[in-house]
């Protein structure tokens, strides 16, 4: 069992959140990622929660990632566990440390439609969630890097300042950014405008979408978990579930039914997984270095 502090603090924020009274008898350990530590909760009622726990989190990383998550599920078109909430650390007066307490999904196993269930509830919620202006009233993390997010009218700006640049920024301070990444990278940019101008609306966008941040309920619904939530061009987050070999096939096709991309869509979705294999350079090291160089020599050069 967790500390007395932290079981009080969780306690009161359920019971405020649900308008039911909590009260915790057991907790198991699972999965949470290399940052946090991570249990389902057994209230005496036999309700389920989750909790994540961090005693040194990134600065407002469960806020932000509460808000993430209640916004794509404002969207109602595909299922994500909402946050009941966010507390403890130096704003808190509980004394415990910082947390986030989440809906408890039951999970299953994929069924045969299950990808393509999925695809089809992704382009749903994209489609359903347009807005006027690029980013979000916060910055939030992708994994464990800042994530910059101040509005934009335009996606080129927004995407030069919020996401390559900021990359490209952090590649220079760590020492992988030589002469001729600054260049071509500095190139790529100024071509930002003709390569990514594509006259479609900001989305809602799950920001962080790899097979590790969705899940398959008990129903066989497919749910999204761990979002790094912002407005944007909905390419850019069909990029990152292309990173590591991509999903199916039949992802993309049931996406591609619901809401078709534009022509060209898989040279920009290039420039987008451009983003997230600078952030794996900056996390990680140079193993990833050789292909951010084939995007930006391609593009850049």
């Amino acid at each position: 069992m967790f500390d007395e502090l932290l079981k009080a603090a969780v306690e009161q924020l359920i019971t405020g959140a649900t308008g039911q009274a909590a009260r915790i008898v057991d907790d198991v350990s699972c999965g949470g990622g290399c940052i946090n530590d991570a249990r389902t909760l057994l209230l005496a009622d036999e309700r389920k929660f989750f909790l994540k726990s961090n005693a040194a989190p990134l600065t407002e990383m469960f806020q932000r990632e509460a808000e993430g998550l209640n916004a794509l599920a404002d969207v109602e078109q595909i299922r994500v566990p909402r946050a009941l909430g966010a507390g403890g650390g130096s704003n808190s007066n509980s004394g415990a440390i910082p947390h986030i307490v989440i809906e408890h999904i039951e999970t299953g196993r994929p069924g045969p439609g299950f990808m393509e269930d999925f695809g089809r509830r992704f382009a749903l919620l994209h489609r359903h969630s347009q807005g006027t202006r690029f980013g979000s009233e916060h910055d939030n993390y992708i994994g464990a890097t800042p994530q910059p997010n101040g509005w934009r009218e335009s996606w080129a700006d927004f995407w030069r300042e919020h996401r390559l640049g900021y990359q490209l920024q952090l590649a220079r301070q760590n020492g992988h950014c030589d002469s001729r990444m600054r260049r071509l990278g500095d190139r790529l940019m100024e071509r930002l405008p003709e390569l990514i101008g594509l006259n479609e609306p900001p989305c809602l966008l799950h920001g962080d979408l790899w097979s590790g941040n969705f899940l398959c309920a008990s129903d066989d619904a497919p749910v999204l978990i761990d979002p790094a939530a912002y407005y944007g061009q909905r390419e850019a987050d069909l990029a990152m579930t292309m990173l590591f070999g991509g999903f199916s096939p039949a992802f993309y096709e049931a996406y591609q039914e619901v809401w078709p991309l534009a022509n060209g869509w898989w040279n920009r979705i290039e420039i987008y997984r451009l983003y997230h294999l600078m952030n794996h350079l900056n996390l990680f090291g140079v193993s990833y270095r050789n292909e951010c160089m084939d995007i930006l020599q391609r593009y850049g050069g």
